[in-house]
């Protein structure tokens, strides 16, 4: 099934695990402004950035963002 991302879970998973922004950001070597784009929707994570985010934070890398099934182009009946 082909998923779409929503809204990015990040602050979320920071929260649940007492984990600051800039402690996320040192922890990684990037910068907080970077994350905060992601917090904020401006930025998607790669698929790399997400991976190592979702191990630091010792979550599953599903629950960095909202997902929903995709709508499809082609109806099938």
């Amino acid at each position: 099934m082909k998923l779409q991302l929503g809204r990015c879970l990040l602050q979320e998973r920071m929260e649940e695990r007492g984990v600051t922004a800039d402690g996320l950001a040192q922890a990684l070597l990037y910068k907080p402004e970077r994350l905060k784009d992601y917090v904020d929707n401006k930025r998607i994570m790669p698929l790399q950035v997400a991976i190592s985010i979702a191990d630091t934070l010792g979550c599953d890398v599903r629950g960095l963002y909202e997902l929903s099934p995709a709508e499809s182009a082609v109806s099938s009946r």
